[in-house]
């Protein structure tokens, strides 16, 4: 049988939780595909994951059809509010005004994701949104129960939930955190989703729901119109392509900079043989390629919409060649810019799921809020917790976001655009399989695919992709982050010694979920991060 016409054995999903994993292996034992099962698993993790993505966020799903081969990214990323402009979160005097862009209604983007969830399953599912809702709306009326992980998030923004009392009265208790195994309810969020089921997009982009988020979001503060959300529509574009050592990676195209970052890095490491150098060299090398490519990200990449970018030069191996012409072995170079400091630690907010089906039909989405329970803020009445992508904007250029990272004009706020992400869904194909991977983690989430697909080249499956120990450097910070077990004493003293900063990481950072169909072996495997919660299953 040729490769072209076969068709995996099982299906697979990986998701950052298990009842969105569940619910989506249930969908498509009922009939449903992959993009069925992708707006199931979207909707519950909404619902479950409440500081990593929700209705009140956006993201981007990575598609391949298997009849005819047809691959797409949606685009439900948030845009920003019509009356947004380019200072919005300056003072008079020019200067960024600390957590404006972090915290409550005016950090709010426009939401994409209940749009995008409706195109995705009118154009590409099979069975109707009643059917695919059902999961997310059960669990938002009966609840799920609270776990450690959702404790140490909604830590981390305690502050920021207290001040929306909407907020506070869905996800703490009498102002506290919930213990584990508190059963955490939704009633109004479920009434928003039984809204769009009966509905459709109108369910919550004009009508009662889009009058309560309007009337909400200004009343604390934030800009948005009727008008911002009547007009949010997703897009469809081209993913991004290139290839390394026999694998075709397709991946997320901007207003992602993941693939064009990603496809950079790997381009300029095809003109050295990894494997022939000690590993010291090899993470130098790596470490480099990292920061050129990120170098780059800063200075061009925004919305296709807004903006023209040089994408066909930033992702030719010539311009790469260039690149990796002045990577010296013997010495890092430095980052030519004055030193930020970034404001997050960790990583873990965002959301990822990979999927696969018997058809051979597969999605990669990574979802998002920002940072962990967004900005904080519920409009009442609504259930709806919303997004702070506004702080993906570049503020001013040259200031860093909270994750430290720093932008252009590129990427400079205006009306109705889109902000720069980092989030990479990717599918990687070869002679021997197809993967299927993503992971959230902020801004460290393209040189996690990087590692990913390194190890994934290397022979690895699943399992190896999502547990590699991770380092990342950024540009600016000049740094290299690290994991526990990342860099031996040794390859520190050595990296030391090139001139490279090093910065040891407290906590791991991550969750990556993988699916591979080994074509050859005629065998489906999926893992998922053993940093997170979530669960691979194979069916």
């Amino acid at each position: 049988m040729a490769a072209a016409a076969q068709k995996p054995p099982a299906a697979a999903i990986a998701s950052a939780h298990p009842l969105a994993t569940q619910a989506g292996h249930e969908i498509l034992a009922a009939g449903g595909n992959a993009f069925d099962a992708a707006v199931t698993v979207s909707a519950v993790l909404a619902v479950v994951e409440p500081y990593s993505s929700g209705m009140g966020g956006g993201g981007f799903w990575l598609l391949h059809r298997a009849k005819d081969g047809f691959e797409t990214m949606l685009d439900g990323r948030e845009r920003a509010p019509l009356a947004a402009h380019r200072d919005l979160f300056l003072n008079n005097q020019g200067e960024v005004i600390p957590n404006l862009s972090i915290n409550g209604a005016l950090a709010a983007g426009i939401p994409g994701q209940p749009a995008a969830l409706i195109h995705l399953a009118e154009k590409y599912g099979r069975l109707p949104l009643k059917q695919t809702f059902a999961a997310a709306i059960r669990l938002a009326h009966e609840g799920f129960l609270v776990d450690d992980h959702y404790r140490r998030m909604a830590q981390w923004r305690l502050d920021a939930l207290r001040q929306s009392p909407s907020a506070a009265s869905l996800f703490l208790v009498d102002g506290d955190i919930p213990q584990v195994g508190h059963n955490l309810r939704q009633p109004e969020l479920a009434k928003t989703l039984e809204l769009m089921v009966e509905q459709g997009r109108d369910g919550f982009y004009t009508g009662r729901v889009a009058q309560q988020l309007v009337a909400g979001v200004r009343a604390n503060g934030g800009i948005w119109t009727l008008d911002d959300l009547a007009q949010y529509q997703p897009v469809e574009r081209a993913p991004v392509r290139g290839e390394y050592r026999g694998m075709t990676i397709t991946s997320a195209a901007p207003p992602s900079s993941g693939g064009v970052v990603l496809l950079a890095m790997l381009n300029m490491l095809s003109h050295f043989d990894l494997d022939g150098y000690p590993e010291a060299t090899r993470k130098h090398l790596l470490i480099e390629v990292m920061r050129r490519a990120y170098r780059d990200r800063a200075e061009y990449l925004g919305d296709p919409d807004f903006v023209d970018m040089p994408i066909e030069q930033l992702i030719h191996p010539l311009y790469a060649a260039g690149l990796a012409r002045d990577i010296r072995l013997d010495r890092a170079t430095p980052s030519k810019a004055p030193r930020t400091k970034p404001l997050m630690s960790e990583g873990r907010d965002t959301t990822h799921f990979s999927i696969l089906d018997r058809e051979g039909n597969r999605v990669a989405a990574t979802l998002s809020i920002n940072y962990p329970f967004g900005s904080g803020f519920v409009p009442p009445g609504t259930g709806v917790l919303l997004n702070d992508e506004m702080d993906d904007f570049s503020a001013r250029p040259g200031v860093s976001n909270v994750y430290g990272l720093i932008g252009g004009e590129a990427n400079a706020i205006a009306p109705g655009k889109r902000m720069l992400s980092s989030m990479t869904p990717t599918f990687v194909e070869s002679a021997e399989g197809v993967a299927v991977l993503g992971t959230p983690g902020g801004s460290r989430i393209i040189t996690m695919l990087l590692h990913g697909i390194l190890a994934l080249q290397a022979g690895g499956g699943p399992d190896a992709w999502v547990a590699v120990p991770r380092f990342h450097h950024q540009y600016l910070p000049d740094e290299v982050q690290f994991e526990s077990g990342a860099l031996t004493a040794d390859e520190i003293t050595a990296l030391t010694r090139l001139g490279h900063q090093l910065k040891p990481l407290k906590r791991s950072y991550g969750n990556m979920q993988g699916v591979y169909w080994n074509k050859n072996k005629g065998s489906v495997s999926a893992a998922s991060d053993p940093r997170g919660v979530g669960q691979a299953l194979v069916r």
